[in-house]
């Protein structure tokens, strides 16, 4: 197709984007990281303060412990592709806007186009909202597989939510390691 943009086109556009006020504030773009060709890509909700400094998604606390639990299942950053639906930190990590999201939302598109992932895996209820429907509830839907267009989305708890309730962390254990089965085509249904 002659429109479709490659990833160093798409990643020099997004690095340059004006489209909302979150271009005034921001230190870098955070893009995205991780294996271009995964069968796997997780989107969080936006950058927060580190990754705004590193310019690289899901580094801080809660990054170390999705690296946990991704190594928990064989899995390591350069198995799976990681961004998220904003890629500049809104202030003071606040929620992302709708308008926001909407300015933003046609990268993360590109980026799916260009992947043609198996299953995209939402972090938290924002991004599972966006992504899967406006009315998904995290705590009664994570885990859960959910069928968009020939592609497989799930959402789990979002790293930090774990950092802030730890009595979560054995749900995002089991529904990680039903990740890796249905990646590996050995989840029963």
């Amino acid at each position: 197709m002659e429109n479709e943009k490659n990833w160093q086109e798409l990643r020099t556009e997004c690095a340059s984007c004006e489209k909302c006020g979150l271009c005034k504030t921001r230190t870098n773009v955070v893009f995205g990281d991780g294996n271009e060709n995964s069968k796997i890509m997780f989107v969080g909700e936006a950058p927060g303060e580190k990754e705004d400094l590193s310019g690289v998604p899901f580094v801080g606390a809660a990054g170390k412990l999705l690296d946990k639990y991704l190594e928990s299942i064989d899995l390591e950053r350069k198995d799976i592709y990681i961004t998220n639906i904003l890629k500049c930190r809104p202030p003071q990590n606040r929620d992302p806007l709708p308008e926001e999201q909407d300015a933003c939302i046609g990268y993360l598109r590109e980026q799916f186009k260009l992947m043609r992932p198996k299953v995209v895996v939402c972090l938290g209820r924002i991004s599972a909202m966006r992504l899967i429907k406006p009315d998904f509830r995290i705590t009664a839907e994570h885990g859960k597989f959910f069928e968009k267009g020939g592609v497989t989305f799930c959402a789990v708890y979002h790293p930090a939510a774990l950092l802030r309730d730890p009595r979560k962390k054995e749900d995002m254990y089991i529904d990680m390691r039903n990740i890796k089965k249905f990646c590996d085509g050995t989840l029963e249904k």
